[in-house]
């Protein structure tokens, strides 16, 4: 009975996350979280005897750096005999390491790795909110026991529990600025990490609350303020993040939102342009209706006097012929033909109503602007230098740093004289895998909206490892204009995609402009 009570109680511990109100983040933040975490062993060596006198949790803050409760390794402090060993949430071995600082009065230590490197952890710089929802990750001792782990089976790289809870309140000791939450945590959870819901570090789990007469448990962690404190102090550079945590369905939606109102902003000004244009032009046609009939009146007018004063001249030829004025004749019949072919040139030159049109075409063309995507296409025909800045309210940040990002941009899609990106849908995308960093990269380009756009996923070793596998399938170092190498690129990129979670864990987002 009491065995059963034990796996009862283990089950309910692993399924209290699921109890809780959904949260802002996704499931993969916690998972990417989980790869930071990890189980911290002292050994005694003392007398020749190999004994576990401390086991607890930690979490990296940098590649070769931990970081856990003064308590765990408080032995370690002082006695040479004793030895800590690390052993990651993933992978197939684990590592030695050695006190480095430890603080106990604030119930902190930093751990050197004497070998081997971790993923780091990102600590969030902001004040998490009251009633926000966390993730205590870490070890607990109960869970070991209740499933009758023996000390290989600690030794060997395990996913860490998570549990969810809330944030309670600001409260906090007098030595030491502490957060209070209700995600369940036990011995063995010490030096953990509490996460929000987007995986960012709010704090180091230290002790909980002992119930009394039936109250409620409540469990304190270590302020995200006094670990950045602590590891600025003694030199450590750590990834510290800001930003609302944002899931990827808001952002999406978000995003769509915006498009769509952009969309409908674009098609309004369309129409407005069009009624505008029809106005302008119903204007246009009726001045040249009324010129074209104007100057046709004109020619009339001109070549009917003209006509008058030819008849004029061709009398007064009459009346000179009759009284033999030859010269006079001569002079006033020439002068007669003169008005008369100028009458009949200037009637046949007056203005043809189909001129209305021809006038219609040339007025709207010469005030007609520039097509301002013909222009812009022109004047990025040659390489552009381009400024990208953030914008917080269309990112995910969990991760990155948040500066400016500058790139140069060739047409055909060469970035900074050395690395191919291939289009899709109107961008231009990468992606990334580096050798020595647990993240993958899809980075994308829009140049018609300007809009540069980087997603992060953050898989598990297994995934990592498949990833590499896939870009190493194809050499494509450098910017190219050969069909078979861009259609290489464009491989590559939905090999590597296909190795990834649909929804990335961080999504960052810039508007570009020329430098």
């Amino acid at each position: 009975m009491t065995k059963l009570m034990r796996y009862f109680a283990v089950l309910c511990l692993l399924l209290s996350p699921l109890w809780a109100v959904p949260a802002l983040g996704d499931a993969s933040d916690i998972s990417a979280a989980s790869r930071s975490v990890v189980r911290v062993i002292v050994y005694s060596t003392a007398e020749g005897q190999q004994s576990i006198v401390s086991i607890g949790s930690g979490v990296a803050v940098a590649r070769d750096k931990i970081v856990t409760n003064a308590h765990v390794v408080e032995m370690a402090s002082f006695d040479d005999s004793v030895q800590i060993v690390i052993v990651p949430s993933d992978g197939t071995q684990s590592y030695r390491a050695r006190v480095s600082a430890s603080l106990p009065r604030k119930d902190l230590a930093l751990l050197q790795l004497t070998s081997g490197t971790l993923v780091p952890a990102s600590i969030f710089a902001g004040a998490p909110e009251d009633g926000a929802d966390v993730f205590a990750i870490g070890y607990p001792a109960s869970v070991d026991v209740a499933l009758e782990q023996s000390e290989a089976d600690v030794l060997r790289p395990q996913q860490p529990v998570k549990t969810r809870g809330t944030v309670s309140s600001g409260r906090t000791s007098k030595s030491v600025e502490s957060l209070l939450h209700t995600a369940p945590i036990a011995p063995g959870n010490s030096g953990g990490p509490i996460v929000d819901a987007c995986g960012r570090v709010l704090g180091i789990n230290s002790f909980g609350s002992v119930p009394t007469d039936g109250g409620a448990e409540f469990y304190f962690a270590i302020s995200a303020r006094e670990l950045s404190a602590f590891l600025a102090n003694r030199g450590v550079a750590f990834r510290s993040v800001r930003g609302d945590c944002r899931s990827v369905a808001e952002l999406t939606r978000a995003e769509a939102e915006l498009e769509a109102s952009t969309r409908a902003k674009i098609e309004q000004e369309a129409r407005v342009a069009t009624e505008l244009q029809r106005s302008r032009e119903g204007k246009v046609r009726s001045d040249a209706e009324h010129a074209v009939i104007g100057e046709r009146e004109n020619h009339l007018a001109l070549a009917g006097l003209l006509l008058v004063l030819s008849a004029v001249a061709g009398g007064a030829a009459w009346q000179f012929s009759e009284r033999e004025q030859r010269e006079r004749f001569k002079a006033a019949a020439a002068a007669g033909a003169v008005l008369f072919v100028m009458a009949v040139g200037i009637f046949a030159a007056r203005p043809s109503f189909d001129e209305v049109d021809a006038r219609v075409r040339a007025a709207l063309t010469a005030d007609t602007p520039d097509d301002p995507v013909a222009q812009k296409r022109a004047i990025t025909a040659e390489p552009q230098t381009k400024i990208c800045v953030l914008q917080p309210q269309r990112s995910r940040v969990t991760m990155s740093d948040t500066t400016d990002v500058e790139f140069t941009w060739q047409p055909d899609g060469c970035v900074n004289g050395r690395t191919q990106y291939v289009e899709s849908g109107g961008r231009w995308v990468r992606s990334f895998v580096p050798n020595n960093d647990a993240q993958i990269s899809i980075i994308s380009y829009a140049p018609e909206t300007d809009i540069y756009r980087i997603e992060r996923f953050l898989p598990g070793n297994d995934a990592m490892q498949a990833a590499r596998a896939a870009r190493q399938l194809y050499d494509v170092k450098t910017c190219t204009a050969d069909q078979g190498q861009l259609t290489n690129i464009e491989n590559m990129n939905k090999t590597i995609l296909a190795q990834l979670s649909p929804t990335p864990n961080e999504i960052l987002l810039f508007t570009c402009s020329d430098r």
